[in-house]
């Protein structure tokens, strides 16, 4: 199969080396030049698995250079970024392309079916880990399940196809029939663990100890628990309070991706995760104030890196 990966960080650049390296023909576009150097130089190093491996992978900054239109363009990019992927990849597509995105948050297969055209969107989630060790180099932090589906939850050959595909090359994956659910789960997780993270600067399972961290914990994920009701998502877990929680002690040593980005002084996603529900509770008339506040605090924190005082 013809792919092309749209981000090519750690989870874009560890699926398309597994991809490549079963035998497909992979494009990796980004934007880090001494990244993409590197690996059509020497080619990907990915460590973790069995023995170290480098595979040969093309790789580019620009996605005028890939001169065939893929049959399949999976999508890696942080959220805020979703747009203008999306703008830049629309001349790739056919007619039959499909474009399957496995980013974390809310909006972007509104904002990809806004530019290529819902019917060739499809949406999942993915527990693999990786880790950039250096241009060039990535570690496979951590296996674990890919979970992938048609938005109107049928069954179809291509989701198989991907499904099978994504197998061989040792991407253990399911098909669901509510990667809606799926979807609103992660992003309630991450409702409850990320940002709170950041403002305590605190590993994961340090959210949990302790009065304080845990209510507003709580409330956060309270807040997006109604939301999805109202909108009538179909939740994996029934108790998502007690199943953040869970997260967070499953992942107790854990720095969340939001608290590396502070931390590196980085735009963060929470315009996609707290600042969605925020969002989408303001739509359909569902209060937020814990989130809205949350929110307000991480794009605060945003605005002052250069401001802040070092100890």
């Amino acid at each position: 199969m013809k792919i092309v990966i749209v981000g090519a960080g750690a989870m874009g650049s560890l699926f398309g080396g597994l991809l490549a390296n079963s035998g497909n023909h992979v494009s990796l576009i980004d934007i880090w030049k001494e990244h993409i150097e590197c690996i059509n130089k020497k080619g990907l190093l990915i460590k973790g698995i069995d023995e170290d491996k480098y595979i040969r992978i093309n790789a580019f900054t620009n996605v005028k250079e890939i001169k065939e239109k893929p049959d399949l363009i999976i999508v890696f990019v942080k959220s805020y970024h979703t747009e203008n992927a999306a703008r830049e990849v629309l001349p790739l597509l056919k007619e039959d392309t499909s474009v399957l995105t496995l980013q974390n948050g809310l909006g972007n297969i509104d904002i990809l079916s806004k530019y290529l055209g819902s019917k060739g969107i499809i949406a999942g989630t993915t527990s693999y880990g990786s880790t950039i060790l250096a241009p060039g180099s990535i570690l496979l932090g951590g296996s674990g399940t890919t979970c992938i589906g048609e938005l109107n939850g049928s069954i179809t050959k291509r989701i198989k196809d991907i499904a099978e595909m994504f197998n061989k090359a040792g991407i253990i994956t399911e098909i669901t029939q509510n990667v809606l659910g799926l979807i609103w789960t992660k992003l309630i997780i991450n409702v409850g663990i990320n940002a709170l993270g950041v403002l305590l600067r605190v590993k994961n399972g340090e959210l949990i100890q302790g009065e304080f961290p845990q209510k507003i914990q709580k409330a956060l994920v309270e807040e997006a628990v109604l939301l999805a009701k109202k909108k009538n998502i179909k939740l994996i877990h029934k108790d998502m309070v007690k199943q953040v929680a869970a997260v967070c002690e499953q992942t107790k040593d854990n720095v969340n991706s939001m608290l590396q980005d502070v931390l590196k002084k980085r735009k963060t996603e929470i315009d996609f995760i707290n600042g969605a529900i925020v969002n989408d509770g303001k739509y359909l008339n569902v209060s937020t104030p814990v989130n809205q506040v949350i929110t307000d605090l991480i794009k605060s924190i945003e605005e002052k890196y250069e401001k802040q005082i070092s100890f």
